[in-house]
């Protein structure tokens, strides 16, 4: 096996373990989610928290130094199969603390407008595919 495929073996694996978590989360969370998604506000907190405590401890100058592919499995692979906002959040984060806060809020900004746009523009286009399919227009 190739060097370059370990590491993404591994972070594949990492990420299908992430995905099966939030999924069990979500079970374990839908009787509270009726009002407000709170399985998912859950999950993206708890994996904002994660991906941050985790790189943070595990830099190079961190308390408990890490290799770049352990990093890499459970930041992308895990915590991105857990929930992407905690990509984002760290992301919006490292824009603070380099001293750019107008990036962050831009980063803040564009993420929720063009994220609302797009899963508008999706649901627009299924429903239009919807409607020509079973005869309407």
């Amino acid at each position: 096996m190739s060097a370059n495929i370990f590491p993404s073996l591994l972070i594949g694996l990492a990420g299908a373990a992430g995905t099966l978590l939030r999924y069990w989360v979500g079970l374990a969370t839908m009787r509270w989610s009726q009002v407000l998604p709170w399985g998912t506000i859950l999950i993206n907190v708890t994996g904002s928290f994660a991906i941050a405590f985790f790189g943070t401890l595990t830099a190079a100058s961190g308390r408990l130094p890490v290799s770049e592919t352990g990093r890499l499995v459970f930041m992308v692979g895990l915590c991105g199969g857990y929930t992407t906002f905690s990509s984002f959040s760290l992301q919006t984060l490292d824009l603070l603390k380099n001293g750019t806060p107008g990036r962050a809020l831009l980063n803040i900004g564009l993420s929720v407008v063009l994220c609302m746009a797009s899963v508008t523009a999706g649901y627009m286009a299924a429903q239009a595919i919807n409607g020509l399919s079973d005869g309407k227009s």
